[in-house]
């Protein structure tokens, strides 16, 4: 699949110095990583879709959790300096 030939231009890319004992090495986890890769895009998107069943959403519809401004004195209360009802910061320009 891959060559030696291969990792040393992605080494190039790279801008690393890769040795003989290391190209072999990567060449054969590059072909490990490939060979795994092949397995996954085999899987077809309609047999996930038997093995999985329908599809439906699972999460919960969006609502108010509590009542708005029910924190707000007490994260002002936190806050080092305050002015009215917001959090004074320094001006960034």
């Amino acid at each position: 699949m891959i060559t030696k030939t291969d990792i040393l231009h992605l080494a190039a890319l790279a801008r690393i110095n890769v040795s003989e004992e290391e190209n072999t090495k990567l060449q054969k986890d590059f072909e490990s990583i490939l060979g795994y890769i092949s397995l996954i895009t085999e899987v077809s998107a309609e047999k996930l879709q038997k093995e999985a069943g329908e599809l439906r959403n699972v999460l919960r519809e969006d609502g108010v959790p509590h009542e708005p401004g029910i924190h707000t004195r007490e994260l002002l209360a936190l806050a080092p300096q305050r002015e009215g009802g917001h959090v004074k910061v320094e001006k960034i320009l």
